[in-house]
């Protein structure tokens, strides 16, 4: 066949934007995918079995509290007065209990001889008169510098044998995988990690928008192009032809990559200890990502015959039959009219869109979206505290996906495209 000059200027015209958009939605799924791990690996590092509901994290975090106050305490004159006191009252009962011992009637010989000579010896009131000078000097032993880092020490010391008898039965798997996440990105605490998964993260969403843009672009201009072309009607099959091939990209990568992302967190757990704050940030509660065909090989995977059949479905009416569509538009177009004329041909051209759900699927997700954002928020949203000894701050992160939208505009692109093929048809009009 022969090409005119036009045909060969549509024909790589329309390559270059089929090949950009084959490029940009490569780069899509590229980036979701990195994007996923990103957050996987955040969500685990940030897990609330990790952080809030961890004993290792809870020890931690009273352990610092307890020794700050430990380092932060010291015996003021308001507890050296009340010191004073409790000494005096208790050396004054235990001289008066041995006082009362002492006095008591004796049967042995030896005992009215100790007796005799307490007596003879010792005044009790002189002796409840030296209480205070004494109980002074224990009182200012305890109180001096030594002492009180002394205790300190001791009491510190106290602290570590109690946290470490404490043990949590996954103490050690949740410090290897930690470490393991740490290691992968480079750092070597829990705030650094989160500041740069965060950066991360805005980076890949800036340039994964711009290859959305970038797919939408291509088929854009390929319709703009058509639109232009449109009074030529010897270029309308190569025009259509392109058009299926772009409606199979977006059909694939809408299927390919993430639809929806639920993300459940306590973006922050402020609590009071001993005039101390404790804190739990970025505590997620629940993560999950998942594409058309990730939930195809879920409900597949399963044990339970139901599920397995609900996955079956999906996959045939969501990809199988739209790709046979297109496929079989592509066929009827291009073949001599007694192959487009062919029973199973017309019946998949024509027939086939009654068990098409796409369309079905769209609103399906979107309900989906809808429902768990309205649950998710209104369950967070009881969690919410805020007094004087407790702050809980909860955070929705539930959104649709590149995948979504890229889906939702296969199907208006083939919509679109059926209106178009009543017109390019070289068979026979619908």
């Amino acid at each position: 066949m022969k090409y005119s000059f036009y045909t060969i200027g549509l024909l790589i015209g329309l390559s270059m934007l089929l090949a950009g958009g084959v490029f940009s939605a490569w780069r899509i799924d590229q980036l979701s995918a990195e994007r996923e791990k990103i957050k996987e690996d955040y969500s685990l590092s940030n897990s609330v079995s990790l952080g809030l509901f961890s004993i290792d994290a809870w020890q931690d975090r009273i352990a610092d509290v307890i020794k700050h106050q430990l380092q932060e305490f010291h015996i003021t004159p308001s507890h050296r007065k009340d010191l004073q006191k409790t000494v005096e009252n208790e050396m004054h009962v235990l001289v008066k209990k041995t006082v009362s011992e002492i006095n008591r009637p004796q049967k042995s010989l030896g005992g009215k001889l100790k007796k005799m000579a307490f007596n003879a010896l010792i005044d009790s009131a002189e002796l409840q008169a030296q209480v205070r000078p004494f109980a002074n000097t224990i009182v200012a032993k305890i109180a001096s510098p030594k002492s009180e880092r002394r205790l300190k020490r001791i009491a510190g010391s106290k602290l570590d044998q109690l946290t470490g008898q404490i043990y949590d039965s996954v103490r050690i798997a949740n410090y290897a995988v930690t470490q393991y996440i740490y290691k992968k990105y480079q750092v070597n605490d829990p705030i650094t990690f989160n500041k740069r998964v965060n950066q991360k993260l805005e980076q890949i969403d800036i340039i994964l928008l711009r290859y959305v843009y970038g797919l939408a672009g291509s088929i854009t201009a390929a319709l703009a192009l058509w639109w232009i072309l449109r009074k030529y009607v010897k270029l309308q099959v190569t025009l259509f032809i392109f058009a299926l091939l772009f409606a199979l990209l977006l059909l694939i990568t809408g299927t390919v990559v993430p639809v929806i992302e639920v993300d459940a967190r306590i973006q922050s757990l402020e609590l009071k200890l001993l005039g101390e704050e404790v804190l739990f940030q970025n505590q997620v509660l629940f993560y999950q990502n998942k594409s058309v065909m990730g939930i195809v090989g879920t409900l597949l995977s399963q044990s339970k015959p139901d599920t397995i059949v609900v996955g079956a479905l999906i996959l045939l009416f969501i990809l199988i039959l739209p790709l046979l569509r297109l496929i079989a538009k592509g066929i009827y177009v291009l073949s001599p009219k007694n192959i487009a004329q062919h029973n199973v041909i017309r019946y998949f051209t024509f027939e086939l869109h009654k068990w098409d759900m796409a369309d079905v699927m769209v609103v399906g997700m979107l309900m989906t979206y809808i429902g768990l954002n309205g649950i998710l928020k209104s369950q967070l949203s009881a969690l919410n505290i805020h007094d004087n000894s407790l702050k809980v701050v909860t955070n929705n992160g539930t959104s649709l996906q590149a995948g979504f939208y890229i889906f939702a505009g296969y199907v208006l692109f083939s919509a679109l495209l059926s209106q178009i093929f009543k017109q390019v048809s070289p068979h026979d009009q619908l």
